[in-house]
């Protein structure tokens, strides 16, 4: 019920609703954040925790993470949406329940529910996210690693550290997808270093510490680059570094 809420919200009004209806955006970061958190960790905790997998549970975290590059920009457009009306005197209770607009007359909206499915996903997948290729090779390293205690029969301690460090590979490479959320890619580096230091604390074998060794530089690497950036984002771009 919940996941079918969330998605709904998401599809709800157009692609100007950042300042249309404030409150919807907020109200689908709300409910995309606290659940993005929980499915993460659950990924995490299954195998280190439970000992097995839920199918269920990963392929719902892998649809949430998806979600969280699409949401970050219009909730960043609807932060500095507000923050002006405040600033030029608008009440800022009506303008987040209400909608408004910076300048000039309303805008004649077609509602997502109204328009061809065609143009629907042309938007979605226009919504600030693009696909840097040092940020898409950065998810095959994030899968390999969070598998390694079956592809290189990792020790237990060393397969939990691996599994812990790919869960959050993949969390940060999909979210810096997002242009808005670029910078977020930096957070690899710290994780690339854990990777070159992890095997000299736990006995691990040849096989471990070289795949450790090599994810964790070509991760470090990746995290350079940034990767193309097509939208502007207001006062916003100056953290898109």
């Amino acid at each position: 019920m919940t996941y079918a809420l969330e998605i709904l919200t998401g599809m709800i009004g157009s692609a100007r609703r950042w300042r249309t209806m404030p409150w919807l955006v907020i109200l689908f970061g709300i409910m995309i954040v606290p659940l993005g958190i929980v499915s993460i960790f659950f990924i995490i905790i299954q195998p280190i925790l439970i000992g097995t997998w839920c199918t269920l549970c990963l392929i719902a975290a892998m649809a949430m993470l998806i979600q969280i590059p699409y949401s970050i920009d219009e909730l960043i457009a609807t932060g500095q949406f507000l923050y002006r009306r405040k600033k030029q005197g608008r009440s800022l209770l009506h303008v987040f329940f209400q909608g408004d607009t910076d300048e000039g007359k309303w805008e004649s909206i077609e509602d997502n529910f109204v328009q061809r499915p065609s143009k629907i996903f042309k938007e979605i997948l226009e919504g600030g996210v693009t696909l840097p290729w040092n940020l898409v090779l950065c998810l095959p390293i994030g899968i390999w690693l969070m598998f390694t205690r079956i592809t290189l029969d990792a020790g237990t301690s060393m397969a939990n550290a691996d599994h812990l460090i790919g869960s959050l590979v993949l969390t940060v490479a999909i979210t810096a997808l997002a242009e808005s959320a670029r910078a977020s890619r930096f957070f690899l580096i710290p994780l690339g270093t854990a990777l070159l230091v992890t095997p000299f604390f736990y006995d691990t074998s040849i096989g471990s510490l070289i795949s450790s060794m090599v994810c964790g530089l070509l991760l470090i690497t990746f995290s350079l680059p940034r990767g193309p950036v097509y939208n502007r984002y207001g006062t916003w771009d100056r953290f898109i570094v």
